[in-house]
């Protein structure tokens, strides 16, 4: 046997070709594995450190082969990554053959994923299991193909080099000389068979903590190694458990770069010495105590500290750990103010709430925190709790206007997160109301005031738009509460719901006293009262408050430019911007509309005759084009944020 590090470039390029054996399952990866391939690939691209990138093992056995034939190995583990590399290739081949690079395109292809001087199905570099073989050859010889798991892969990451304008030779480039593999050639005489059942055996794979706690201890003299381990390590893991891996990445980003879960051990072993092995040892150990009480706050003796966690833990802010363990050490050792952590706390939270409502990309806030506390020392305003408020201003942080309409229009209900957040939201405004006898918010449940199910009460009741006012108005701010009745409250008509929330010894229900009927337009008035409320909760920080126009009240307005994944189109009118949205999305992400068309059935069907005005898509869809300026605004910026989109990918120039 043997192992050898390499790059992806020498395990394809040649004549040769690899054989999945029958044993083998056929290919399984999905959209998870396929995402993180994906994030690994941008990250190289946009990284200009010149350091490899492993993604795994690949472990061949050479077979007896023709003389005439090319020479052939048995893929043993690897098939499902090599596999999707192969199918990523050959989009890249078919893009640049459709943008007129015909010498990259023959390149690709010629080098990389067939053999071009041989026949049948030496042709091939790779014949995976006989359940796949047809689909991927196709893949291969740019023939469509039916819907096989091979072709969701292709139009996967068809769609994301679409979306995110990635040009084909970076991705290439990466592909071939930044991914490294181990790359594992048994001997003809040991038994496949064997070797696959080993590698895939169920036992518990090491962490990174475990490769890590090894690699010290190797460079503790012997005769230290119990009294260390049990003062400065079991401490750790008994305290974090699983958590100790994260926590040293996290440790390690403090500095400002940003460590990938899988280069943990790899990039600390790059920054400690030999002798440094025990000096850095005791640090992680003084951060990991840190590390503690951010996930576990009520370890922190100062209560207000204490509160500012607990709030921070419900909005799931762990990217912003790197810069908090920075500001845990100046407060241990003196250096920041209780009163000056707590702040910079609440300016996170305050941050990371406006970014949450204004459906703003979390995949930024890993670049965002990690170098924020070396940035806000360097700004070297007189106090640092302010200079971390000066950094935030002008990294993606909403100002009131764009908070307050999103505040008023966006479904802050749905997922499981979501309810998290959203419910943390409506307690807080709940506290601003500053009522003397606080209610105990554990037993409370987010009530929806026109409910999730409408009976015949609610669709009389709603009026002749029921149907669209219940879609894009039932999770919005104006139509949520809180209440332990939730059972009993159910899908009630109003006047019954009514009369158990004002005797609610909550404020945010004594609101309920004088209304007469729940239809949009009270749900617009109280989405307003409490979107103004919110303004001074959570207030604008920073230098200077200029107010974004493109978030405005679309109502009288003309759109001139829909933007729209990078792309700029030119539209005459609020349909127009409502029929490219839809079709856009039909188009990038097919999966998503069909789930988006099942979420509003009264603006997107596969029925001609449903609606009174429509426009058919290209798939065959339907979409209802009778409606305001307003209402398509609202229904286009929900509809975004379902498929996993954001007002950064979205917008419209109007006048």
């Amino acid at each position: 046997m043997k192992a050898s590090e390499t790059k992806f470039q020498p395990i394809i390029e040649g004549t040769k070709q690899y054989v999945v054996p029958l044993f083998q399952r056929a290919y399984s990866w999905d959209k998870k594995e396929w995402e993180m391939l994906w994030d690994d690939l941008i990250y190289l691209c946009e990284n200009s450190d010149p350091k490899s990138h492993f993604i795994g093992s690949i472990v061949t056995m050479p077979t007896t082969s023709v003389p005439e034939g090319v020479t052939k190995f048995l893929l043993i583990d690897g098939q499902q990554r090599l596999t999707t590399v192969f199918i990523l290739l050959a989009l890249l081949r078919d893009i640049a053959k459709n943008d007129s690079e015909a010498e990259l395109s023959d390149e690709i292809n010629q080098t990389m994923l067939v053999n071009p001087f041989k026949k049948g199905s030496d042709y091939f570099k790779l014949l995976p299991t006989q359940v796949d073989r047809a689909s991927f050859q196709n893949l291969i010889l740019s023939k469509a193909d039916g819907s096989t798991q091979l072709t969701k892969c292709y139009q996967f990451f068809e769609r994301k080099i679409k979306q995110e304008n990635v040009e084909v030779q970076a991705i290439n480039n990466v592909i071939t000389n930044r991914l490294s593999v181990v790359s594992i050639v048994l001997d003809l005489d040991d038994n496949p068979h064997l070797v696959f059942e080993s590698l895939n055996a169920k036992g518990r794979p090491l962490t990174q903590a475990d490769l890590i706690r090894n690699y010290f201890f190797m460079r503790i003299h012997v005769d230290e190694q119990e009294k260390i381990h049990a003062k400065y390590w079991e401490p750790m893991q008994k305290a974090l458990g699983d958590n100790l891996t994260e926590c040293i990445r996290h440790y390690l980003m403090r500095n400002g770069s940003f460590v990938k879960q899988s280069d943990i051990y790899f990039t600390l072993k790059d920054r400690i010495g030999q002798s440094d092995a025990l000096i850095s040892l005791k640090e992680i150990a003084v951060f990991a105590g840190y590390y503690q009480k951010l996930l576990a706050p009520e370890n922190e003796s100062n209560l207000e500290i204490r509160t500012a966690l607990l709030r921070l833990n419900r909005l799931e802010v762990t990217t912003a750990y790197p810069f908090l363990l920075n500001c845990y050490h100046d407060y241990a050792q003196g250096r920041l103010s209780a009163q000056d952590f707590v702040a910079i706390l609440q300016s996170v939270e305050n941050f990371v709430v406006r970014r949450f409502v204004c459906n703003i990309p979390t995949n930024q806030l890993n670049k965002i925190f990690p170098p924020l506390y070396e940035q806000a020392y360097l700004k070297s305003l007189p106090n640092f709790a302010e200079s971390v408020c000066s950094i935030l201003q002008t990294r993606g942080y909403p100002k009131d206007t764009e908070f307050r309409t999103r505040l008023i229009d966006s479904k802050l209900y749905g997922t499981r997160e979501k309810a998290i957040k959203t419910k943390l939201i409506l307690e807080t405004l709940e506290v601003a109301y500053h009522h003397k006898e606080q209610v105990p918010f554990d037993t409370l449940s987010i009530e929806h005031l026109m409910p999730q199910t409408l009976t015949d009460w609610w669709e009389r009741h709603l009026g002749e738009e029921w149907q669209i006012d219940y879609e894009l108005y039932l999770h919005t701010l104006g139509n949520l509460t809180l209440t332990a009745y939730n059972t009993e409250l159910s899908n009630d008509p109003f006047p019954e719901k009514q009369k158990r929330l004002i005797k609610s010894h909550l404020e945010l229900n004594r609101y309920f006293e004088n209304v007469l009927k729940w239809d949009k337009t009270e749900i617009e008035k109280r989405s307003n009262t409490l979107a103004d409320l919110a303004l001074i909760v959570w207030p604008y920080f920073g230098d200077e408050q200029v107010e974004s126009a493109s978030v405005d009240t679309v109502t009288g307005k003309k759109p001139k430019v829909l933007t729209i994944l990078g792309q700029h189109i030119v539209v005459q009118s609020w349909r127009d911007v409502l029929i490219k949205t839809v079709s856009t999305i039909a188009d990038l992400e097919p999966d998503l509309f069909n789930a988006l068309a099942k979420q509003y059935p009264s603006f997107i069907s596969s029925e001609g005759g449903r609606f009174r005005r429509s426009y058919q898509l290209t798939n065959g869809f339907y979409i209802y084009v009778n409606l305001s300026a307003k209402n398509i605004y609202q229904f286009c910026t929900q509809a975004i944020e379902s498929v996993g989109l954001s007002e950064e990918d979205w917008y419209v120039d109007a006048e």
